[in-house]
């Protein structure tokens, strides 16, 4: 197997606020392979957007982050924002969850990727320009040369993500990170926006980070599947083996949460997630399982093999493992 494109290693992230210090990532560790596509799940706050965010080197200047992330060769945790923002755009970029708040509304949507292309790019203004409406064909925008003298507000939700990835793709990067990419759409436009995102992939051979709520989504496109819930990962696995032989009890719990075709009700995770001021001892998910032990309250989150997955509950012996 050739070396990940990106290798993250104990990433933490914290936020101090007046009331303490808000844990939002505890030791994550990650690998993405070039032209892999990795889906990132869980239920808001679990730290999923916060962990990439922070290797896009995007957070807010207060918040402590440690660790390592390697992006081809190069460190993105501790360094200086020069650094940075040379591999941002060019070796990493981002599809935001939200297109019209992430695009600047007062400049032409053309202008804007002709900006992104000669930030690193040397290009003239004619060539970035016709970079720019190859990008805007790509990705499958009608009438580019039109589209591109427009604005933001004159596009529709899904124009305006399909306008995001060709921006996001313009420099051509080895990880592309989607946040939510399609939460705001509705699911003819969402199936689009899937669609381009899986062909720039096949086109580009990039690696994808896709970062969602939504397993139905997560089915169609990812090869594997790491689960997050309070600022770790719980469970990964290749996505058929996920859906097939989960072992987490959180992982359980997602998935009889949705709707299925013959299942007369839905069974939803009893509770909220903890509050991260105070993360509970040991496993953090225990206040909810229906299988937590004392034994759980000394649980180090390590993943370890269950049957076709990696999972870090530690009374996988006696809830079963799935095979």
């Amino acid at each position: 197997m050739s070396a990940p494109i990106l290798s993250i290693r104990d990433l933490r992230v914290s936020f101090p606020t007046p009331a303490g210090l808000v844990r939002a990532v505890r030791g994550v560790n990650f690998n993405l392979e070039p032209g892999e596509l990795v889906g990132v799940v869980g239920e808001s706050g679990s730290g999923k957007s916060v962990s990439f965010l922070s290797i896009m080197g995007l957070l807010p200047p207060h918040a402590q982050v440690s660790g390592s992330a390697i992006l081809a060769g190069q460190e993105m945790i501790g360094v200086d924002r020069d650094t940075v923002r040379r591999m941002r755009g060019k070796k990493v970029a981002m599809i935001f969850q939200d297109p019209l708040s992430a695009l600047n509304p007062v400049q032409r949507v053309g202008a804007q990727i002709v900006e992104m292309i000669q930030s690193h790019q040397h290009l003239d203004d004619d060539a970035a320009h016709a970079r720019a409406m190859e990008l805007l064909d790509l990705v499958g925008l009608p009438q580019p040369d039109v589209r591109a003298r427009q604005y933001p507000h004159q596009f529709s939700g899904g124009m305006r993500q399909r306008v995001m990835i060709a921006m996001a793709i313009a420099n051509d990067p080895d990880v592309l990170i989607a946040d939510e990419p399609t939460t705001a759409l509705d699911v003819t436009v969402q199936a689009q926006i899937l669609d381009v995102i899986q062909e720039i992939r096949r086109m580009t051979d990039t690696a994808v980070v896709f970062i969602t709520h939504d397993l139905g989504v997560i089915a169609r496109i990812a090869d594997r599947v790491e689960v997050m819930y309070a600022g770790n990962c719980v469970e990964k696995a290749p996505v058929g083996d996920l859906f097939a032989h989960s072992n987490h009890p959180y992982t359980r719990g997602l998935l009889a949460s949705l709707p299925v075709v013959g299942r007369d009700r839905l069974s939803p995770i009893v509770g909220a997630p903890p509050n991260m001021l105070a993360p509970p001892e040991g496993c953090a998910f225990r206040p909810r399982c229906p299988h937590a032990a004392d034994e759980c309250r000394g649980a180090s989150g390590e993943l370890v093999q269950a049957g076709p997955t990696l999972s870090a509950c530690v009374r996988i012996s006696e809830i079963g493992v799935s095979r």
